[in-house]
């Protein structure tokens, strides 16, 4: 199943507290019960203004439509082709 990197853009989303970040993770979790078990949530970076979330799903429009379910920004939606790490070098 294809993995996606998306980047949301949320100003100020390096100051959310644990408690809205809470809810932000529950809405999320409610929309994929919804979509059913084809798209998973993995993890999510947050940054200043930014969180970065990866997702495995069979297409982009999955994520997409994640997206607009949640009411969550999805500014960039990108396929992860390939997967490196330290080990790559060896």
């Amino acid at each position: 199943m294809p993995k996606f990197v998306i980047e949301r853009e949320i100003p100020g989303a390096g100051k959310l507290s644990e408690q809205e970040l809470q809810g932000i993770s529950q809405k999320s979790c409610q929309v994929l019960r919804e979509l059913g078990p084809h798209v998973q949530w993995l993890q999510s970076y947050v940054t200043g203004d930014k969180i970065y979330c990866v997702y495995i799903a069979p297409d982009e429009e999955q994520v997409r439509e994640h997206a607009r379910r949640g009411g969550f920004p999805a500014n960039s939606v990108a396929r992860v082709i390939k997967v490196i790490d330290p080990t790559t070098a060896e």
